[in-house]
């Protein structure tokens, strides 16, 4: 069973393309993509923690649609 560890900002984007995100897009302070006519913001961390990859991935399942479970995630 997989466990939740930090994710850095490449593996972020290339999942988010997986899932069918388009991007990233350059923006004022932050890149994001798009997924369906609707944004994702991408903070510009070189690693994101726990506590933020699982907010993301909370916001990510509502523009996705379905919600993504950790295994899923992981095997992206």
């Amino acid at each position: 069973m997989p466990t939740w560890n930090p994710c850095k900002r490449r593996d972020f984007v290339r999942k988010l393309r997986r899932l069918g995100f388009e991007g990233p897009f350059p923006a004022n302070t932050h890149e994001f993509m798009v997924i369906a006519g609707r944004r994702q913001t991408i903070p510009g961390n070189a690693e994101f923690s726990v506590l933020q990859l699982r907010m993301m991935l909370r916001q990510i399942d509502g523009r996705v649609g379905r919600s993504i479970s950790l295994e899923e995630w992981e095997s992206l």
